[in-house]
């Protein structure tokens, strides 16, 4: 069997916590699904059009987080990091039951996500993965914002970078090979924000979720969370890692290079939304190949469906 099959998980998982803006509690639990289901959020609160696809063009809000809805208007955010999770480990197929409108955001990370997953353990089907291969670069700017894709021939590269006016986490910078890098950092690493925003927030009608167990919280130039930092560049690679998650809602994995400046859930939305309102930009394809060679995505072991 080829290790290039789709995959899901073994055994469901369940999560129990809080949502980070609504503050509600939920549990949601992530089951096994067959190849090409994709993946797949079920409103179970909800008796009629619960069923949600996370996709570029599914997204209705990018406001410090990412929500999808479906035509009828049922919504499911924050799903980024969830995404993320699912994207780096590689799950292919699930459904990811749901008895609230925002995923739990447990500690700020993927970090349980990526641990539960692997306590699962992965399934791996008969049936070939497909791929987004970029084919031409694209770029989007806002302001002093900017974010590009272009082609790579095997992986996928992210270098992205943030800049605070904070003396604490002023700029910082970090490259991923998200297929080749151990995203172990990426994984654990929480969400931020800076002490002067959290009433801005609450006048917002947002972050009624959160608390310093479940993001980073700056003051001038101190943490005020006891533990500190996971890592060292943690708050930049946990940019990376809202980047990945918002990836995936392309449906599938994607090869390409990733440079961003300043970005975020908007910027990740607008990029892919113009990469596919032009068929020459990508193209979609399955992977024939029982064995992966690592220049795999330059031979001619692919079979265009797009």
């Amino acid at each position: 069997m080829s290790v290039l099959n789709q995959k899901t998980i073994k055994k469901p998982i369940l999560f129990d916590g809080i949502g980070l803006h609504t503050g509600k509690k939920v549990n949601m639990k992530i089951y096994p699904a067959e190849p090409n289901t994709g993946i797949l959020f079920k409103r179970t609160d909800l008796k009629n059009n619960n069923l949600v696809t996370p996709g570029i063009f599914n997204v209705t809000n990018t406001n410090l987080c990412t929500t999808i809805s479906n035509e009828s208007g049922v919504k499911v955010s924050t799903i980024e990091h969830l995404m993320g999770a699912l994207f780096g480990k590689g799950i292919d197929n699930a459904l990811i039951e749901i008895n609230s409108e925002e995923v739990p955001i447990l500690d700020g990370s993927a970090k349980e996500f990526a641990e539960k997953i692997d306590l699962a353990e992965i399934k791996t089907s008969n049936t070939p993965i497909k791929i987004v291969k970029i084919e031409k670069k694209v770029s989007y700017k806002d302001g002093p914002k900017f974010i590009s894709i272009e082609p790579n021939k095997i992986s996928l590269d992210i270098d992205f970078e943030i800049k605070y006016n904070n003396s604490l986490i002023g700029d910082q910078r970090n490259s991923v090979k998200v297929y080749e890098s151990d995203l172990t950092e990426i994984f654990n690493s929480r969400t931020f924000c800076l002490y002067e925003d959290v009433e801005k927030l609450k006048q917002m009608n947002l972050a009624k979720g959160g608390s310093l167990e479940n993001a980073i919280v700056v003051k001038g130039n101190k943490i005020l969370n006891e533990d500190g930092l996971r890592n060292e560049k943690e708050f930049v690679n946990h940019k990376i890692l809202d980047c990945i998650g918002d990836l995936y809602l392309t449906g599938y994995k994607v090869i390409g290079n990733i440079v961003c400046s300043q970005g975020g859930h908007k910027l990740t939305n607008q990029l892919l939304r113009k990469v596919f309102s032009e068929k020459s930009n990508f193209s979609i394809v399955e992977i024939k190949e029982k064995n992966i060679p690592h220049t795999l995505i330059n031979r001619n072991i692919l079979k265009s469906i797009a």
